[in-house]
């Protein structure tokens, strides 16, 4: 329903497992240390725990995906089973033949049998259970005596415990002891930070196909806050904040987005109405259809009858005073007529494009746009900002504030920004680029997608890829080959000096 809106080929934050959107956070990636530095020891028993919706499954799966290929896996989902059930289990994992009605004896010598016979053909036997939390003492008992296989320098059984932090509490029962001496890794998986909350969204979206931030820094905040930093929380709050901002056509969510959000999916208050920023003057008039708004707040009288429409050429102004108004926005006077042939004195250029308001938005800049109103006639105004959802214009010396359905439904998709000189570019970058120019393309793709930059030796495949997805975002030819327009688009995503349309909040 959104993704269209939002740009976005799937849905970004589903919390149905997808490998696709595998997010390993520092605490992630310390964790998966652990468990790996643990499993090479060869010691009998590894330990993850973590509360409900943390990621342990997240990082059990990566660790399962990096196995060496000479591991035989047997994954537990339903602890909550009697010895005899468990070991029955155990070897429907392994394919392990145990005849009709087996003994408990009988279960043993077979899994025994089949580590002994696995050790000797060079191969080892992990067994990770989920949910561990909901072991029998019994059972966690009958699982110390199966690692007590072992050869000289190793076991010929490994377990992986992950559950949540009950199962700490039930592995320091006196009873266990001897288990709990066995375990020769354990990691406790902490909720995400702030930062990690920010750096986990722009992940997600950037794997549904939108490259640039949906959710300002004040409802990354909130979303902080208010879900604890438990991934699995994020994204109920957020698929139900996407719909919501797709409900209002909001092009931006903020923390009042995400509290709303937030409100129906934990079942908490509701909060207050939207209170709109200072910023948003009142604005008595219409353009040709336009209907300039109004600020609003919880105390606000009902708004003044609206005055009769405005055609677009009544107003004053056109395309120069528009790139005027643009050279002022960079803190540069336009003295002359040819606006374009004087940015390069101030070292910027005219940037023309044609495409959608997503696109426009994605390049974060000012621009001359081009809008028509109901009888079809065209005038240039400059765009300056947009905050919440309205989109501020400025004809000649007049500036209003725009409901964003108004300037969506009337844009006629031809904008022209002011964007720094570029550096000197290779014409093209692909596979037989020198290795310097293929790491400079990956540093920056990794940073537009808030990832650490990979170490590169060639031009690979992974890199296509990542390539082909961000010129399609862009509304590029996505022959996977990063040519001059590729480039420009990826210098200038990558720009931090000059104006923006959006500021973020504090």
């Amino acid at each position: 329903m959104y993704k269209g809106f939002y740009g976005l080929k799937e849905s970004p934050f589903s919390i149905a497992p997808n490998p696709a959107f595998l997010f390993l956070s520092d605490r992630h990636r310390e964790a998966l240390a652990h468990l790996t530095y643990g499993l090479g020891e060869n010691g009998g028993f590894v330990l993850l725990t973590g509360e409900v919706g943390t990621g342990k499954t997240t990082v059990s799966r990566s660790l399962l995906a990096n196995l060496p290929e000479d591991t035989d896996v047997a994954f537990i989902l339903n602890p909550a089973l009697t010895e005899l059930e468990l070991l029955a289990t155990l070897c429907d994992e392994l394919k392990i033949d145990v005849g009709e009605a087996p003994t408990l004896k009988q279960l043993t010598d077979k899994i025994s049998a089949y580590l002994q016979a696995n050790h000797q053909a060079g191969r080892k036997t992990l067994m990770v259970i989920d949910e561990a939390q909901h072991l029998k003492p019994e059972v966690l008992e009958q699982l110390r005596l199966l690692t007590n296989l072992e050869t000289d320098t190793r076991k010929l059984l490994q377990v992986i415990l992950i559950g949540q932090p009950e199962l700490q509490a039930l592995l320091r029962r006196q009873e266990l002891r001897q288990l709990a001496q066995r375990i020769t890794a354990r990691y406790h998986l902490l909720p995400l930070n702030q930062p990690e909350v920010g750096a986990y969204l722009a992940h997600r979206l950037h794997v549904a196909g939108r490259a640039q931030p949906l959710f300002k820094s004040s409802a990354v905040k909130a979303l902080h806050k208010l879900s604890g930093g438990v991934p699995r929380v994020i994204n109920l709050i957020c698929e139900r904040a996407l719909m919501g901002g797709y409900g209002a056509q909001r092009p931006m969510l903020d923390a009042w987005d995400v509290e709303s959000a937030a409100a129906e999916v934990l079942d908490k208050p509701a909060p207050t109405q939207r209170r709109w920023p200072a910023a948003l003057v009142s604005v008595a008039a219409a353009l040709g259809g336009f209907a300039a708004v109004q600020a609003m707040t919880p105390s606000a009288p009902p708004p003044p009858a609206p005055v009769p429409a405005v055609q677009l050429a009544d107003w004053p102004g056109g395309e120069r005073e528009a790139m005027q108004v643009l050279f002022h926005a960079w803190g540069k006077p336009l003295p002359l007529q040819q606006a374009c042939r004087f940015a390069s004195q101030y070292e910027l250029r005219c940037l023309n494009e044609t495409g959608s308001w997503q696109q426009l938005l994605q390049l974060n800049r000012p621009a001359m746009i081009g809008l028509r109103d109901e009888q079809g006639k065209a005038r240039k105004v400059a765009l300056l900002a947009m905050s919440q959802d309205r989109w501020l214009v400025q004809l000649g010396n007049q500036q209003l504030w725009l409901d964003h359905d108004y300037l969506a439904r009337h844009f006629d998709g031809r904008f022209t920004l002011l964007v720094p000189e570029l550096p000197a570019l290779p014409k093209l970058i692909g596979p037989k680029a020198p290795l310097a120019q293929i790491q400079w393309l990956e540093n920056r793709l990794a940073a537009l997608e808030a990832r650490p930059a990979r170490l590169l030796g060639q031009y690979d495949a992974q890199l296509e890829l990542d390539l082909r997805r961000f010129q399609q975002q862009q509304g590029l030819e996505a022959d996977g080959l990063a040519g001059r327009q590729t480039l420009e688009r990826l210098t200038l995503l990558s720009a931090e000096l000059g104006p923006k349309l959006i500021q973020e909040e504090s």
